[in-house]
């Protein structure tokens, strides 16, 4: 589903010049539940923004899906992300001016699904998150896993190949964030391919699979017994 090859990214800073990635190579298949981990200055952030198609590395080859993802001027990334991604953030990044059904419907409307249909389908996907009965509530009637619960139903709506979720647990209290990984760990099990970023230890060993990033670098990268959140 993803395949990196010899990734680059270096930044410049003021006269110097700061090199981020130096050859990240990293293959992750279909249907696999991945934690990206890694202290502050690793790298991931960087990793994920690549990723993500919010930028784009200096050299080496990025496969989304066997497509080559390069040469991205914002309609074009902006079109790959609609077809491809989906995204859950730390800070959920809900429009507070629309209620819950509102915001999950919203990449619908970016892909020119009528109003019925597209009310019809984010409906389907707050219920599959257990948020039916809160649609027509406000991100700020709703409590911090229920916006992470509206955020998650909103990355589902577009249906997204692949889920990039950075820090999905980090404003949130330890319960909260073991219910938040199990509704993670359920989308997984149908099937779809998921990336967390986390700095947590038990949020990653909820993951199948822990990548390490230090300095750059990819410095471990294993198969673990996931923690089943009951």
């Amino acid at each position: 589903m993803i395949k990196l090859k010899s990734l680059h990214k270096s930044y410049k800073t003021g006269a110097t010049s700061l090199h981020v990635l130096k050859g990240i190579n990293l293959n992750i298949e279909k249907g696999e539940l991945v934690a990206i981990m890694g202290s502050s200055g690793s790298g991931k952030s960087t990793l994920l923004n690549i990723l993500g198609m919010l930028d784009v590395a200096d050299e080496g080859s990025y496969y989304l899906d066997d497509v080559l993802i390069e040469n991205l001027n914002e309609k074009k990334a902006a079109k790959y992300r609609n077809l491809f991604l989906g995204f859950v953030f730390q800070s959920f990044n809900l429009i507070n001016y629309k209620n819950a059904l509102e915001n999950v419907s919203l990449p619908l409307y970016y892909q020119g699904v009528s109003r019925k249909e597209r009310q019809k389908q984010a409906m389907e996907y707050l219920d599959s998150v257990s948020l039916k009965p809160w649609a027509t509530h406000l991100p700020s009637e709703l409590s911090g896993g229920q916006k992470q619960r509206v955020a998650i139903a909103r990355a589902m709506a577009s249906k997204p190949k692949v889920l990039l979720a950075d820090e999905p647990t980090g404003a949130l209290d330890s319960s909260t964030s073991y219910e938040i990984m199990g509704l993670i760990q359920k989308i997984n099990n149908e099937g779809k391919t998921i990336l967390v970023v986390t700095h947590e230890d038990d949020i990653a060993k909820m993951c199948k699979r822990i990548v390490k990033l230090k300095d750059g670098i990819i410095v471990e990268d294993k198969k673990i017994k996931q923690v089943i959140v009951k």
